[in-house]
C-alpha cells in the first residue's frame, strides 16, 4: 500500500469536527427529550455516522485538489443546513421539511422575527468549516492520503455498516419509526438530522404521486369511518343563530393560560375574562389548537374544512388548488357573502389562491387598509386601527355575511411600543415571554373596542361573534420561564400538551344561555358547530369534527403529531397520562403490554391517515356535493 501511516486523512478530521459540533447542537440547542440510555447512545453516535458517510466519499477522488474541494464545500453546505434548522427550531421547535422550502415567499415578511433568532455566538458553529478550509488549502499535502481501490471500498462499506447499525438501534428503540413518523423529533433523535432530510425527500416524492394514482375508490371506506364518529342527533342549539351574520376573530398566538390570569398583579385579558362570565357567551375551556408547520394557515384550514393539516409544510401552499367543501363555500350556497380581513399581503401563506379554493367571495388584504409608520409595528397594521378601518367594509357588504378577521400585533417577537402598553412586561429570563403579556393585553383591548364599534354600527345584534386563538405563542424553548410563571418545577410533556389549549368563544347576543363548556374540543370541531348553529344540515358532508353542542361526540381531540387528548387521558411522548391529575397511568396488573391509551391512539392514526388521503389525493374532486343539497 502506498499509504503514509503518520498522516491523519482530512476526512477523518472533518468527521470528528463536524460530528462533535452536530452533537453539541443536538444535545444543547435542540430541546430533544431523552428518556433512556439507549436514546443517549443513538443521539451520540448518529452525528459521527452521518458525517463519516458523506466525508468518506472524498477518498474516491483521484486528484488532491478535488478531494479537498469536496471536503470544504461538504462541510460548508452541511453547516448551513444544520444552522438553518437551528434558527427555524428556535422559533417553531420543529425541523424544516421540503414543503416549507416552497414557502420562501413568506420569508420576506418575517423581518425582525428572524433577527431575534440570530445569536452572536452562532459564528462559532462555523469554526470547524474554517479549520477544514484552512487545512485543505494550506496543509493539502499533509492532509491527503492516497488509497488503493480496496481501501476505498472498505471506507464505503464501513459507512454503510455504520448507518445500518444506527438504523438497527433506532428501530429497536422506536419500532415502526418510519411508518408512523408523525413526530419529526423522534426521527431526528434516532437517525440524525441529515438522514431525516433524506427521509423527508423520499416521503415528499411519494406523496406527490398520490394525486396521480387516486381515483376516488378510497372514499367509501373514509365515509364509513366518518359516519361512525359524527353526531347522530341534533343539539338543542341547532338553528339558534339561523340567518345571523358570523364574525370570526382569529386571535394571533393567544394561549388559554392568559384567560383569567394575571401578570404583575394586573389582569392580562380583562375583556375576554368578562366574556367568560357573559350570559350570551359559550366559552370552551378545554379547547386545543391542532396546527402543525402551517401555524395560522393551518388553523384556517382546520376551521374551514374540519380536515387535519398536513404533518409536513402548510397545506395552503402544497395543495392550494385542491377541491374542497369548505365552510365559506357552504355558506355561499346558503346566501351568505363571505370575506376574509387580514392587513398583510395577499400572497402570504398563499392566501390569494387558497381563499378562492375555500369559497371566499373577497379578501380584504393589505391594500384595503391605510398602513403608516405610526399605525403599524412588527408584522404590520396594529390591531386597533385594523378593526377600526374594517368597520366601513362591514357596513357596506351584503347581509347575512361570514367574515373572518386575522389579527397581527400579538405575533412573535411580540413588539409593542411603550405608548401602546397598558401593562408592563413580565420579568424572566425570556424576553419572548416577558413581551408576550403586553401584546396580549393590547389585542384584548382591540377586541373590546371592536365589539363597541359593532354596536355603534348596528351590526352587533344581528351577528354571532366567534373568537379563537389560532396556535401557541410561547414555544418549548421558553419552558424555563413558563415554569417560573406558572409556579411549576418544570414543564412536563403533560404540561406541554395542556399549554396547547387556546381560547374559544361563541358569543350570541340575546341568547342568555351561555356557559363555560368543559368538554374536550378542538379546531377540527368548528365547521360542524357553526353550521349547526346556523341551522345548516351536514349529513352528507365529509369532515372529522363534531358539533360541540351535541352530547353524541367522539370524546377526543387528535393532535397532528399523533398525540391526543380525551375525556380521561392525554397521550404524548409515548406516555399515557390521567387528564385530570397529570400523573402517568399505570398499566393493568399482569398485562404489561396493555396501554389504556392504545385504543384511541389507533383511531387517531387512522383518522390522520384518512384526512391525509383526502388532501394528498385531492379526493373531493370525485365527490358531487351538490347532489346532497
Amino acid at each position: 500500500m502506498n499509504i503514509k501511516q503518520t498522516k491523519i486523512p482530512l476526512y477523518i478530521i472533518a468527521t470528528l469536527l463536524f460530528g462533535v459540533k452536530t452533537y453539541i447542537i443536538y444535545r444543547f440547542m435542540f430541546s430533544i427529550e431523552l428518556d433512556n440510555s439507549m436514546q443517549e447512545l443513538i443521539l451520540l453516535i448518529n452525528p459521527f455516522v452521518s458525517a463519516f458517510l458523506v466525508f468518506a466519499l472524498s477518498v474516491w477522488f483521484k486528484k488532491k485538489s478535488r478531494q479537498m474541494k469536496f471536503l470544504r464545500y461538504t462541510a460548508l453546505i452541511g453547516t448551513i443546513i444544520l444552522y438553518f434548522n437551528l434558527v427555524f427550531y428556535r422559533s417553531f421547535t420543529d425541523f424544516i421539511t421540503i414543503p416549507q422550502l416552497f414557502q420562501a415567499s413568506n420569508m420576506g415578511d418575517l423581518g425582525s422575527s428572524i433577527l431575534t433568532l440570530l445569536k452572536v455566538y452562532d459564528i462559532l458553529f462555523f469554526a470547524d468549516v474554517a479549520i477544514i478550509w484552512y487545512l485543505s488549502k494550506k496543509k493539502q499535502d499533509a492532509m491527503t492520503v492516497s488509497y488503493p481501490r480496496s481501501g476505498k471500498v472498505f471506507a464505503l462499506a464501513m459507512s454503510f455498516v455504520l448507518i445500518a447499525g444506527n438504523f438497527f438501534l433506532a428501530e429497536m428503540e422506536r419500532p415502526q419509526l418510519f411508518t408512523r413518523a408523525f413526530d419529526r423529533e423522534y426521527l431526528v433523535k434516532n437517525i440524525g438530522l441529515f438522514n431525516y432530510h433524506i427521509y423527508d425527500i423520499a416521503v415528499h416524492s411519494k406523496v406527490k404521486t398520490q394525486r396521480v394514482f387516486a381515483d376516488g375508490t378510497e372514499l367509501p371506506e373514509i365515509k364509513k369511518y366518518i359516519d361512525g364518529i359524527q353526531s347522530k342527533e341534533k343539539s338543542d342549539l341547532f338553528g339558534a343563530a339561523k340567518g345571523k351574520n358570523v364574525i370570526f376573530i382569529s386571535a394571533e398566538s393567544l394561549q388559554g393560560f392568559t384567560i383569567n390570569n394575571e401578570v404583575n398583579g394586573e389582569e392580562i385579558t380583562p375583556f375576554l375574562n368578562s366574556l367568560v362570565e357573559d350570559n350570551d357567551t359559550y366559552y370552551f375551556e378545554n379547547f386545543y389548537h391542532q396546527t402543525m408547520q402551517g401555524k395560522t394557515s393551518d388553523s384556517e384550514f382546520l376551521t374551514a374544512n374540519s380536515l387535519y393539516p398536513l404533518s409536513r409544510g402548510a397545506v395552503f401552499f402544497t395543495h392550494g388548488q385542491n377541491e374542497y367543501h369548505a365552510l365559506p363555500e357552504m355558506l355561499n350556497e346558503q346566501g351568505y357573502y363571505t370575506a376574509s380581513f387580514h392587513a398583510n399581503n395577499k400572497s402570504f401563506w398563499n392566501r390569494d389562491q387558497m381563499y378562492g379554493s375555500l369559497g371566499f367571495d373577497h379578501f380584504y388584504g393589505e391594500e384595503a387598509y391605510e398602513v403608516t409608520k405610526e399605525n403599524s409595528i412588527g408584522w404590520g397594521l396594529k390591531d386597533k386601527p385594523f378593526f377600526d378601518q374594517s368597520i366601513k367594509y362591514l357596513q357596506t357588504i351584503e347581509q347575512p355575511f361570514y367574515t373572518k378577521f386575522i389579527t397581527l400585533t400579538n405575533h412573535f417577537p411580540f413588539d409593542l411600543s411603550k405608548e401602546d402598553r397598558s401593562i408592563e412586561p413580565y420579568d424572566s429570563n425570556s424576553n419572548t415571554l416577558n413581551n408576550y403579556f403586553p401584546t396580549v393585553r393590547y389585542m384584548d383591548e382591540s377586541i373590546e373596542q371592536f365589539f363597541n364599534r359593532l354596536k355603534e354600527a348596528g351590526i352587533y345584534e344581528d351577528s354571532i361573534i366567534v373568537i379563537m386563538g389560532d396556535h401557541y405563542g410561547i414555544s418549548e424553548n421558553h419552558n424555563k420561564a413558563m415554569s417560573n410563571y406558572l409556579g411549576k418545577e418544570e414543564i412536563t410533556p403533560y404540561d406541554h400538551v395542556q399549554l396547547q389549549r387556546v381560547p374559544f368563544f361563541i358569543h350570541i347576543p340575546g341568547n342568555g344561555k351561555g356557559k363555560v363548556m368543559s368538554e374536550v374540543s378542538g379546531q377540527i370541531d368548528i365547521k360542524p358547530t357553526l353550521l349547526h348553529l346556523l341551522g345548516i344540515e351536514t349529513t352528507d358532508d365529509i369532515y372529522f369534527g363534531n358539533d360541540l353542542f351535541s352530547e353524541d361526540r367522539k370524546g377526543y381531540v387528535a393532535l397532528r403529531n399523533g398525540d391526543y387528548i380525551s375525556d380521561k387521558y392525554i397521550s404524548t411522548s409515548g406516555i399515557c397520562y390521567n387528564r385530570e391529575t397529570g400523573e402517568p397511568v399505570e398499566q393493568s396488573a399482569g398485562k404489561e403490554t396493555e396501554n389504556p391509551c392504545a385504543p384511541i391512539e389507533e383511531k387517531v392514526a387512522k383518522e390522520l391517515g384518512y384526512s391525509d388521503d383526502i388532501v394528498y389525493g385531492d379526493l373531493f374532486r370525485f365527490v358531487d356535493f351538490s347532489k346532497s343539497k
